[in-house]
């Protein structure tokens, strides 16, 4: 198996690095099964004080693999990912997701998983799963109690792609900063989450995800059946190839139905 996700622990702090840029760091099955072995042994590791999330590539991740979800392959990730989700919120060590590019989808759940992020201004997001016939199930679990309800309804619904700076103001991630200045800001952040004793810091944590942690696991267990729904529906499957074939699909107002509707899946 290729080696997807990297990890090094250098002065206290546990970099896990995403990758898999050929297909923009999206969340393959080996990629989501490597990302959370590294991921517990950082948590595992006494010479780990915190954990950054970092990425190779200009995209720090697509969401899901539609190539596999396309060809079936979809077991693996939807026990993988929301488990994934819930090891990133209720891990005892501080993580910091750190982002010099675009994060869609699956990607901005992973952002919002997390207790800090740091974002290039040229950074850019989107929840794109309406534009593709699906639904931003699992990802809602941890991402809507970041969000003001107004703005989640508005990104949620059209799928628009918004900037690093709205990311900041509606608290889906806490700085912007110049690309240049991205090293040194995460540094700062790490270097402050240092000083906090581990006990402490993991009691702390504790206690403002406690609620939410505890409803987790059902919760997530409710998003997936939903989340298959959809990707198994005609829609799904619709807007996957669309999204594949790179035309609009479908439902969309003037697009051609003729050729594409006699497509197989």
């Amino acid at each position: 198996m290729d080696e997807l996700v990297h990890r090094r622990t250098d002065g206290g702090v546990a970099t896990i690095t995403l990758d898999s840029p050929a297909n923009r760091n999206a969340l393959s099955a080996a990629l989501l099964t490597q990302l959370r072995g590294h991921l517990t042994e950082a948590i595992d590791d006494e010479a780990a004080r915190v954990i950054v999330l970092d990425h190779t590539g200009p995209v720090f991740c697509a969401g899901m693999d539609l190539k596999e979800a396309r060809s079936g392959v979809t077991d693996s990730q939807g026990e993988n990912f929301p488990a994934l989700l819930e090891q990133l919120w209720t891990s005892p060590k501080p993580v910091v997701a750190k982002l010099a590019g675009p994060a869609r989808a699956g990607g901005i759940g992973i952002v919002a998983a997390c207790d800090i992020a740091v974002a290039a201004q040229s950074a850019t997001f989107a929840f794109s799963e309406v534009r593709i016939g699906v639904v931003p199930a699992m990802i809602s679990v941890v991402v809507l109690p970041r969000l003001d309800p107004r703005q989640a309804h508005e990104l949620f619904l059209t799928g628009e792609t918004f900037d690093a700076h709205r990311a900041e103001r509606i608290g889906l991630i806490n700085r912007a900063v110049p690309a240049e200045a991205l090293d040194d800001e995460v540094a700062r952040y790490c270097g402050m989450l240092a000083l906090g004793g581990p006990h402490a810091l993991a009691a702390t944590k504790a206690l403002l995800t406690g609620d939410r942690a505890a409803a987790l696991r059902e919760d997530f267990a409710r998003m997936r059946r939903l989340s298959a729904e959809h990707f198994a529906g005609e829609e799904g499957r619709e807007g996957m190839r669309a999204f594949a074939e790179k035309r609009p699909a479908r439902w969309v107002p003037g697009a051609p139905t003729g050729a594409t509707a006699s497509k197989s899946d």
